[in-house]
This record gives structure tokens, C-alpha cells and sequence, in this order.
């Protein structure tokens, strides 16, 4: 690759005025020896998209004031994790996801609670939006007023500081979101631009007409089109269109700007040394916008996530990035980097699809489309992870590919109207109990509300009292989390997931929250529920020991380490789904039974393993691999390794 003498200059200031500014500090050395590594990929993301030799010098000086200002302790963490950089793939992380409030009312009550999920296995906790977002209806934290300052309630800077410093004390990372595509219309730069302040003015996309936008709409996508349609808002103040894709108080801001970038980039420094340890990159694939298209996942999205993800390897070295983009499978790779970004932009990516397909094979007993779906993924990075769940804080959008439903012999548009309406208990003998969450009829762009639990069919079963479907419903769940765990990623518990939390209907009666059923996912935490745990005849006990048990198991399999991609398929019977991974430190077939019954298959399926003695590393079974057929009980999840001789 030919390198301009103008670059080579340019980058050789830089690293003169990093050096200057770091003259005294103790880790100057490492630091100007990580610039050196990172350097490079920082500009050629810079030069995709601004004029790299003016925006370097700047983000020169966010880094020697953010390593200025960095604790001794997270230097320390630096220097373990840059020693551990596959901290996030290994067999022993595990995520759990929950909001402050709704987890233990504050950070400080949070923190009162690390207990608990030391006592589970978490080492990285997501603590849901707590940057203090904009008063009223605000997308659930999402309208961001101030990047700087926490929720009131919830407590000071101070308190995620502290709060942080106890995780890590107790081995869990930190993960934080940071919406990099929008901010509230309350947020001091949109004051700005609405007093007329033209540098302010150009942080956002403001038109005086309906000439642009219009071209912009004909192929734009809309997100919430019940309740928000379009995605312009006239402003009086700002005289002009703003573009607000999300809703009308969500200000989409302008990343042509470099300002912008500077601005984020300082952003995201200053969480890393409040001891944040994943910055969640929420929305990242709107932040670029191009006519004629849908303005999602645009070449210079991954160009500008490159150049932020290599300031924060530079001066905060332990911090990782999160991809939040829920895309199609051959977008979706690309947060995690192909081609010239492979391995430089994020770290993490929600695995979206593995979840819709998991409920997909409990509503239809057959693995069949989450073979389709899932074996067309392609290779990620090595050094990069999905993360993977059952269930997450939003709506679950059944995101059926057309022609991979076509491919099983099924029709898209069916699939996805006959999951929503199953999922919502309408379907005849669904098990299930959610709710519609508003969709597309044109599309059939279905989507559902309702906690894993009450998707798995307990609220059902524990209505009705009858005890064989509160079985089967247990079984639902940890054979759905299996799947989750066992498939190599990241895997994240949502919060009272671990205890089987119902539906909670409360939010209906909360003016602040009654027009979005999500919330009737998102309860609070019972914690004398909770203490139910530990009683193992309880719905509460089965559920967490059981996860427990998946948990501990997987810590101790080196093959389930996210290096290594896992190839999903089905056995002669498509109730049976398996998972095969194949690895130096030992080969594992998983195997899924999705179905309320017994089910048989031919033992050639579990190839590479066919044939051999043994072992369910989960319970501890002995498994005939030359046997010519295999009976697995309903829901059972089996994880086959040799047995030792």
C-alpha cells in the first residue's frame, strides 16, 4: 500500500504532540506503543469520510487528557485485558442485561446486588439506557438530553464510578449504551441550533424545504410507522425539516460533520474512565445517510466505527464495542468488520436472528428454518463475538428471510403472521401468552411483546395449575437458553429470565408507559421471589439451578470458546436440532429436542462423535454413539462430548 508523504508527516506530529502531552505520565510508553499499533487504522477510517490530517490532532488531544485522567486501577486494567483480549469469547463469560431501576431502584441499590449475579456466573453486566435522557415519553431512555449525567433517580456519575469499581472487584464488566444517531431535541446542541447557532446547526439535518427530504423518504423505511410516521418533523424554532427517524423529539445528528466525531469520540473516553467497560453502539447503522437508499448500514458506518474503535485502543485499551444493529445476516457481519474493516470495528454483535429462529422452532416443532437461517451466516473475525440471547429489552420483529422460508418449503409472509398471532395466544393451542406489538400488515412485519416465560407458556401453565405444562414450560426455557449458551457466542440473560418472570401487565396503568406494551416485558425485580431460588422444588428454584447448571457446564468446555463458529443443522427428524462444533480442545455435538415428545434419530447425525463413547457433559449421561438410534425426552438439551478413557 502506497503511504503519502504528507500522511507519513502528519501522523509522525501527531505522535510528537502525544508524546509532549504525556511527557510525565507513567504510561506513556505503552501508550505511544498502542498509537503506533492503532494509528494506521484510525486514519484510514478518518480519511473514508473527513480530512484526516485535521481531525487527527484533535482526537490526539482527547487522548492524553483522557489518559491524564485515567484511574490507576483501570490503567492496571488496561495492561490484563490488552494481556486477555478474548476476555469477552471465553467459555466462562456470560452477560446479563436489566435496568438499574427496574433491577434494584438505583447504581447504589445495583451494587448492593452484585452478590446475586456473582452467585449465577455474570461477568458482564448491561445496565440498560441511565444517561439522562430527555423529561416525558422518551423511547425508554433512548432520547438522550445529556451524555455526561446519569438519571436523577438513579443516582451521580459518581455512584457508576463506584458502581464499576465494585463490578470489577467482583470480575464483571461494565457495558454501557451510547446512541450515536440520535439525541433528544432537549439536548444542549439542539438548543443550540434552535437559538440560531450555526456551528450547532450543523451538528443536525435540517432542510428548509420538503425538496430533500422527500427524495430522502422515497426510500426510506419506516421504524415506528403507527405512531410515528415519516421521518422528517417540521421544527419552528430550527425553521426547517429535521430528520427524526425514531420520533419527532429524536434529533438524527449529522456525522458528515467531523465535529461530530470529535465530539463522540470525547463521549465515549469520558465513560471508559467512569470505569465502563463496552460501549453498546446503539443504532449505529442510521448514522450515515445516502439518497436512494435505506440509510442503514452505509459504507462510512463502518469507516467512522473503525477510527472510534481505534482512539478507544489507544487510550483506553480495555473497553470493547458493541454492535446494536438488528440487519440482514449479510449486513449484519459487517459490524463486526469484512474485508478492509475485518477485525477493526466492533467486538460484539447481537445475534438477532438465533433468537427469532429458537422461538420459531418452539412454535413450529421443527428445526428445519433455523438450519436455513442460521447455516448462511458468514464467518465473522476470530477475534470478535456475537452476542446471543433468548430474549431482549425490545419487541421481538420476526425477522424471516422470504427466501429462506421458501428454501424449506414455507412462506415468509405465513411464517411471520402465523408467529405473531401464535406468540399472542391467539394461534389454537399456543402455549404462549405475549402480546402484538405494532407491525406492518403490508410486510407482515409481525413483532411481539411478553417475557421469555410467558412465551415458554409458564403463565399459561401456572393459570391453569396443571402440572405437566409447567414442566414442559421449564423445559422451554432451559432448552431455549441452552441453545443460547451453547452456541459459542456471548450469551446474555434478561433480567428475571433466571427465575421465570411473568408478564407484568402494571405498566398499562402508568400514563408514562401504557402505549408501549414493552414494558409488560421489562418488570420490576421481586426480590423476595427472587430468594425462591434456592429452594429447588420452586418454579423459581428448577429455573435458576437449571440455568446454574448450563452455566457452569459451558465454563468448563474450552470448544465453546467464540473462536470457533458452530454449524447448525437437523437430524432425520426435524424436531431434533443439533449444533456441532469442532475443536483442537475436543469435538461437541449438541443436541435440541424442540418438541413436547420423545423424539428418535439416526446416530450418523452426530458425525464427527458417531460411533464413540459418551459423555452429556450437562448431566453426566452416558450416550451410546454406536447405537443406531437416539431418544431424546422432550426439551431435553444434550451437550455430547468423548468420554474419557
Amino acid at each position: 500500500m502506497h503511504v503519502s508523504g504528507e500522511r507519513v508527516a502528519c501522523i509522525a506530529a501527531a505522535r510528537r504532540r502525544l508524546a509532549t502531552e504525556l511527557a510525565q505520565h507513567p504510561a506513556r510508553v505503552d501508550v505511544l506503543a498502542r498509537f503506533d499499533r492503532w494509528v494506521d487504522d484510525c486514519w484510514d477510517g478518518l480519511a473514508a469520510v473527513y480530512a484526516p490530517e485535521d481531525v487527527l490532532p484533535r482526537l490526539v488531544d482527547l487522548i492524553g487528557s483522557a489518559v491524564q485522567g485515567r484511574s490507576r486501577a483501570l490503567l492496571d486494567r488496561d495492561r490484563e485485558r490488552l494481556l486477555t483480549p478474548d476476555w469477552f469469547q471465553r467459555p466462562d463469560a456470560l452477560g446479563y442485561v436489566a435496568y438499574a431501576d427496574l433491577f434494584a431502584d438505583d447504581l447504589r441499590g445495583v451494587a448492593s446486588h452484585v452478590d446475586y449475579l456473582v452467585e449465577l456466573g455474570v461477568t458482564y453486566l448491561h445496565l440498560m439506557p441511565l444517561l439522562e435522557p430527555r423529561p416525558g415519553p422518551s423511547d425508554g431512555g433512548y432520547a438522550v438530553a445529556h451524555y455526561r449525567r446519569v438519571r436523577s433517580d438513579l443516582g451521580t456519575m459518581d455512584d457508576l464510578a463506584a458502581l464499576a469499581e465494585r463490578l470489577h472487584e467482583s470480575n464483571i464488566s461494565l457495558t454501557l449504551d451510547l446512541v450515536l444517531n440520535h439525541v433528544a431535541r432537549e439536548h444542549e446542541w439542539a438548543r443550540r441550533a434552535r437559538a440560531g447557532d450555526a456551528r450547532y446547526h450543523d451538528y443536525f439535518l435540517v432542510y428548509p424545504d420538503r425538496e430533500l427530504p422527500d427524495q430522502y423518504e422515497a426510500s426510506l423505511p419506516e421504524v415506528f410507522p403507527a405512531f410515528a410516521p415519516g421521518n422528517f418533523t417540521w421544527d419552528d424554532e430550527a425553521a426547517g425539516w429535521v430528520w427524526t427517524t425514531f420520533n419527532s423529539w429524536q434529533w438524527d445528528l449529522n456525522w458528515a460533520n467531523p465535529d461530530v466525531f470529535c465530539e463522540f469520540a470525547d463521549i465515549i473516553l469520558f465513560l471508559a474512565n467512569q470505569g465502563a467497560d463496552c460501549i453498546r453502539l446503539d443504532a449505529i447503522a442510521f448514522i450515515w445517510k445516502r439518497r436512494g437508499t435505506n440509510c442503514q448500514g452505509q459504507p462510512e458506518v463502518h469507516a467512522i466505527t473503525q477510527a472510534l474503535r481505534a482512539v478507544v485502543r489507544i487510550a483506553t485499551p480495555s473497553v470493547i464495542f458493541k454492535a446494536e444493529a438488528i440487519v440482514a445476516p449479510d449486513d449484519l457481519v459487517q459490524y463486526l468488520g469484512r474485508g478492509t474493516h475485518a477485525g477493526k470495528v466492533s467486538d460484539l454483535a447481537n445475534h438477532n436472528s438465533l433468537m427469532v429462529q429458537i422461538w420459531s422452532a418452539l412454535a413450529t416443532r421443527n428445526g428445519s428454518l433455523m438450519a436455513q437461517a442460521l447455516g448462511r451466516f458468514p464467518a465473522i473475525p476470530i477475534t470478535s463475538s456475537w452476542a446471543t440471547y433468548l430474549r431482549c429489552h425490545d419487541d421481538i420483529g420476526w425477522a424471516i428471510d422470504d427466501a429462506d422460508a421458501a428454501a424449506v418449503g414455507w412462506n415468509g409472509f405465513s411464517h411471520r403472521a402465523f408467529l405473531g398471532e401464535f406468540y399472542a395466544g391467539d394461534f389454537p393451542a399456543s402455549f404462549a401468552r405475549g402480546a402484538y406489538f405494532p407491525s406492518n400488515p403490508v410486510t407482515g412485519d409481525a413483532r411481539t411483546s411478553g417475557s421469555a416465560a410467558s412465551l415458554a407458556g409458564l403463565e399459561r401453565a401456572l393459570a391453569t395449575k396443571d402440572d405437566r405444562e409447567i414442566d414442559l414450560a421449564i423445559g422451554r426455557i432451559l432448552c431455549g437458553y441452552a441453545m443460547v449458551l451453547g452456541f459459542g457466542g456471548l450469551p446474555l440473560i434478561y433480567m428475571g429470565d433466571e427465575i421465570g418472570l411473568l408478564n407484568d401487565n402494571s405498566y398499562a396503568s402508568d400514563p408514562t408507559r401504557q402505549d408501549d406494551n414493552r414494558w409488560m416485558h421489562r418488570p420490576a425485580m421481586p426480590w423476595m421471589t427472587a430468594e425462591r431460588r434456592h429452594d429447588p422444588s420452586t418454579v423459581e428454584g428448577r429455573i435458576f439451578n437449571g440455568l446454574r447448571q448450563l452455566i457452569r457446564t459451558r465454563a468448563r468446555l474450552a470448544s465453546l470458546h467464540s473462536a470457533t463458529a458452530t454449524e447448525v443443522y437437523v437430524a432425520d427428524d426435524p424436531g431434533v436440532v443439533l449444533f456441532r462444533r469442532e475443536h483442537p480442545a475436543g469435538d461437541v455435538v449438541e443436541v435440541y429436542n424442540v418438541t413436547e415428545n420423545p423424539r428418535s434419530f439416526g446416530t450418523s447425525a452426530i458425525w464427527p462423535l458417531a460411533g464413540d463413547l459418551l459423555v452429556d457433559a450437562i448431566s453426566g449421561r452416558v450416550v451410546s454413539g454406536a447405537a443406531p438410534q437416539l431418544t431424546v425426552p422432550p426439551y431435553a438439551a444434550w451437550w455430547l462430548v468423548r468420554a474419557r478413557t
